[in-house]
């Protein structure tokens, strides 16, 4: 018999070979990364490399300079190891798709892999080897300047794109040499920021932290990502940081983890600005003990852990370990093979493949809000002049959003160019912007912009956010339309022509005050480089909207934070206990008799629920029904439903599944999402669909931290939103019970 050893054991045979051979120096120098000079390289940074005191360089794009540092590091390095080369490739490089929270709207794992492969490709070809992404915060504040970034709000509909994120950007990457090394963050809890504030403190209960933060990391870590970030913020008292729960007990010990951890940008030395430590010295002891492998952009790994280890503060199998992390990684991704990039082998910026699958991508991110008297689609056949109205029209850089550092304008066609190229001559098509940009608070643009909506038969308007309005460090206190938008739309509406509002945000937005005032809301989000073309497809029926909300949409900003997966309450609102303040009347008795959980001013509903996204047909379901009544823990049930095209085009639609726990050792939500299929029927069609669901799908962390599923009743629902109505119910129970 052959012995054919296993190429995990000898991958850690090599590991181990190469940490022989290595000083306590260039131990520490893997855990150093240092950003780039931005197209040279100093004779500092050569010398480091060279000496072996840096593992990785971030934000370094042009190749001839990647190639040369990583020349450096094979051929001028003692040991001869590759550099990691990072990048924020968070949603394109070249060409730019959807946002993040826009690729979650299209609930496509499919549609977003196929991003994500793209996106690593592009980056690839200039050096890149390793990105910053995908982040899979959950994003229940639009405060947040970085639910942009996110999946929304969702545990399982981020964890499910989570994986497929990292698929994409690592296919190939960890044997082939296709793809790069994809990075998970922010671990943990970081979207939980106090008011929505960037960098802020997270109190998170460990039972809500392990039920509704973790599992898409979770997720991301048994599908093979090969690292993580840690999360700016402090949680529950301790950074993320030197967070020895996150980064020792659960990700290493629990979950067997054995990629690396780096932190985000300095945040090792503001573990001293947040309180926990003294100076850089005690910030990298307790960064390392906690679990951070590799410290980002700061220096106090490279300063002090030397001399730490000298005083066996942290042991040399401690930092042997860390060393150990990102050198297993490296020799995956297989750089001592492919560490010298031919561009010659990738696809060519504005390759027409990736176009195309971003323009695919904007066309399933938008989701059709309202849509009142079937205004949409529009009709080139009804229609002899079209006004298109707002600052958001023709913006080449705008529409591409948050981190695009990389993405080129010159590849975006604008909704303006795109709707031109689609009408030609046959529709008269009236540009005005009627305000400089979106946060302007002159009216001067309003009347050139009434006389073009006075003349024309039906009016496209585009406003929203600018991309610098969303992102890392920008959080909005009040998340209405900023400048004068709103008064825009008002003087619009008086005219009494069609109105379509067309929104271009990094976030969801309170539009109460507005809501009323149009015909009909398509928010496509920052769409992407091709962004117009996708959306004049939609407005004018050449495809049907198919995106659906991966996070509630607020009436008002004073309700933040609303989700649908809330807990019940002991006093649940109801329409029947719910009173607005208009109602009250003069000189009424206070008294608390009756009272339920709501706001006076903006009762209990969200203004749009997650999973909310209409079409140009109308879908039915029927017929809910389960392959047992009674299945016992261990088991897997069919859930079943019959979804009819009822109207009369061909259209996508995203059926969701709901359930609920309504009795546990610990109250559970009042819905919670635990499967979700896209289908395509044509007009009359009905089709059955069949969702499996295993005992383990309704396990929760209870009072002891374990994941359990209680046998019991429960509730399940399938529609197309959160409030799907057609429900049944089923039992699981223990396998002796049976």
């Amino acid at each position: 018999m052959i012995w054919d050893p296993d190429p995990e054991d000898l991958l850690e045979e090599r590991v181990r070979e190469l940490l022989e051979r290595m000083t306590p120096e260039e131990k520490i120098g893997q855990l150093c990364l240092v950003n780039g000079a931005g197209g040279h390289v100093p004779d500092s940074l050569r010398w480091d490399i060279a000496g072996g005191h840096v593992g990785a360089v971030l934000n370094e794009v042009d190749l001839g300079t990647v190639n040369e540092l990583q020349r450096v590091a094979v051929e001028e390095s003692r040991l001869g190891i590759p550099l990691l080369i990072g990048r924020d490739v968070i949603h394109g490089f070249k060409t730019v798709f959807p946002i993040p929270v826009g690729q979650a709207a299209t609930w496509n794992p499919d549609l977003i892999e196929r991003g994500a492969r793209l996106a690593a490709l592009e980056a690839a070809a200039a050096g890149v080897n390793w990105t910053f992404a995908p982040m899979i915060d959950i994003g229940r504040d639009p405060r947040w300047g970085r639910i942009a970034e996110t999946l929304g709000e969702d545990p399982h509909l981020a964890s499910v794109l989570a994986v497929a994120m990292v698929r994409g950007f690592q296919e190939g990457a960890l044997s082939e040499g296709h793809g790069i090394a994809a990075c998970v963050k922010h671990f943990a809890g970081y979207g939980a920021s106090e008011s929505g504030r960037d960098y802020n403190t997270t109190d998170i209960p460990e039972i809500e932290l392990r039920n509704v933060h973790l599992p898409p990391f979770r997720a991301a870590v048994d599908a093979g990502v090969a690292s993580l970030m840690t999360s700016f913020s402090d949680l529950n008292g301790v950074p993320a940081t030197a967070n020895a729960l996150l980064l020792e007990q659960i990700l290493r010990e629990e979950w067997g983890f054995d990629g690396f951890v780096v932190s985000d940008w300095d945040s090792v030395p503001q573990l001293a600005v947040h309180g926990l430590t003294a100076d850089d010295r005690e910030s990298a002891y307790e960064a390392a003990i906690a679990g951070l492998d590799m410290e980002m952009a700061s220096g106090t790994y490279r300063e002090h852990l030397a001399t730490l280890v000298a005083e066996e503060r942290i042991s040399p199998h401690r930092l042997d370990a860390m060393a150990a992390n990102v050198l297993r990684i490296k020799l995956r991704l297989g750089l001592s093979d492919r560490w010298h990039t031919d561009p010659g082998v990738f696809p060519v910026p504005g390759d027409p493949e990736h176009l195309d699958a971003a323009r695919t991508t904007a066309v399933q991110s938008a989701v059709l809000l309202v849509n009142r008297d079937g205004v949409l689609p529009l009709s080139t056949h009804e229609l002899e002049s079209l006004a298109v109205i707002g600052p958001l029209a023709d913006e080449p850089a705008e529409q591409l959003g948050t981190w695009v550092f990389d993405g080129d304008p010159q590849l975006s066609v604008t909704p303006l160019q795109a709707l031109r190229e689609l009408l030609g001559g046959s529709v008269e098509l009236r540009y005005v912007r009627g305000m400089e940009m979106t946060r302007s608070w002159s009216t001067e643009g309003f009347a050139e912009a009434v006389d073009a909506v006075r003349g024309s038969d039906a009016t496209v308007l585009f406003l929203g956010e600018e991309a610098i309005l969303s992102g890392e460090a920008h959080c909005r206190a009040d998340i209405r339309l900023p400048g004068v938008q709103e008064e825009l739309i008002a003087e619009l509406h008086a005219i009494g022509k069609p109105l379509v509002l067309v929104v271009m945000a990094g976030r969801p937005l309170a539009l109460e005050s507005v809501v009323d005032q149009v015909d009909a809301i398509l928010y496509a989000w920052h769409p992407g480089s091709m962004a117009g073309p996708a959306i004049a497809d939609l407005l004018f029926g050449e495809q049907s909207p198919s995106g659906k909300l991966p996070v509630t949409f607020p009436r008002v900003t004073g309700q933040i934070p609303i989700y649908y997966a809330h807990k019940n309450t002991g006093k649940p609102a109801t329409p029947e206990n719910v009173v607005h303040i208009d109602e009250i009347p003069r000189g009424a008795d206070h008294h608390s008799a009756g009272g339920s959980s709501f706001h006076l001013d903006a009762g209990h509903t969200p203004l749009f629920p997650f999973g909310h996204g209409l079409t140009y047909t109308e879908f039915e379901y029927s017929d809910i029904r389960t392959s047992r009544e009674v299945v016992s823990v261990g088991e897997t049930l069919a859930v079943d439903v019959d979804v009819t095209n009822a109207g009369g085009r061909e259209a996508e639609e995203v059926a969701q599944l709901y359930v609920r726990d309504p009795v546990a050792s610990v109250t559970r939500p009042v819905r919670e999402l635990k499967g979700f299929q896209r289908i395509r029927l044509a007009p009359g069609e009905t089709r059955t669909l069949s969702f499996e669901l295993h005992t383990d799908d309704l396990a929760f962390h209870g009072r002891d931290m374990r994941r359990r599923t209680e046998p019991g009743r429960f509730h399940v629902w399938i529609g197309g939103s959160s409030q799907a109505h057609l429900g049944t119910e089923f039992e699981i129970s223990h396998p002796s019970e049976e």
